[in-house]
């Protein structure tokens, strides 16, 4: 394929991908708002104002980032998990993959499918965030950088999960049992610097943990991990990810039986 029919066939893919979720709006971007909306006034209104201040912030505004954080990786995880394996599931993807389109296109297709989700959920989640505080801003750049990258690895995650899925269970199972404690479990509502030492050294296991950090550190200035770690660790989970979802679409795995 030339360059430019290389370029229809991702813009393609990526515009039916956005199309798929703005459309059914009501189910993919209003829920994860009010989910949020309820965090900010639960936990950051009634329960915050008991707790007060954490590493020199209230607690509304300290868990705001991780907050934010966690509707991104949920939503770009699992737009690409649910949308990939329903093209499985009705034999569309099949037309797809016998056309001359390269794989790495398809995948990349479906991942910015998912990270632009993710991206506009966590927009909408972070305009309600200031009905309820205000957020300093400490490094714009590095804010856009670590939302974008982590965004781009659950969505190569979501991805890999679907190619493994054999039925509509199996999609939710690493959201359930792997995404969702690793996420509540990654710094979201505390700082790990509140935990016994042995568990301190538990959580540094936790990859969530560099993500909502370094997303803390770019908006608040405040982080319990090196934030030069957390961009190592998450570029190689990224460049890990799409090799094993690359290798998977070309040797069919969940496609061809």
């Amino acid at each position: 394929m030339s360059s430019s029919e290389i370029w229809i066939a991702f813009y393609t893919i990526l515009r039916r991908e956005i199309r798929r979720f703005m459309r059914i709006w009501p189910q993919t971007l209003l829920p994860p708002a009010i989910t949020m909306t309820l965090y900010f006034a639960i936990f950051g209104n009634l329960i915050g104002s008991r707790i007060g201040e954490m590493d020199g912030f209230s607690y509304m505004q300290f868990i705001v980032p991780g907050l934010i954080m966690m509707s991104v990786i949920t939503n770009s995880y699992s737009n690409v998990a649910s949308s990939f394996f329903s093209a499985k599931f009705q034999h569309s993807v099949q037309e797809l993959l016998v056309s001359p389109t390269p794989n790495w296109v398809v995948l990349t297709g479906y991942v910015l499918g998912g990270v632009a989700r993710g991206l506009c959920v966590g927009a909408t989640v972070t305009v309600l965030s200031l009905f309820f505080t205000h957020l300093h801003l400490h490094n714009l750049f590095l804010t856009i950088l670590i939302v974008l990258l982590t965004s781009v690895m659950f969505a190569l995650g979501g991805f890999v999960n679907a190619l493994f899925a054999r039925n509509f269970d199996d999609v939710s199972i690493v959201p359930t049992f792997i995404l969702t404690p690793l996420t509540y479990l990654g710094g979201v509502f505390y700082s790990i610097s509140l935990l016994p030492d042995v568990w301190q050294g538990i959580s540094m296991l936790n990859p969530v943990l560099y993500m909502v950090n370094a997303f803390r550190y770019g908006i608040l200035g405040v982080s319990d991990i090196d934030v030069t770690w957390a961009l190592v660790i998450i570029c190689a989970f990224i460049i890990c990810l799409f090799y094993i979802g690359l290798t998977l679409l070309n040797r069919g795995r969940g496609i061809r039986s």
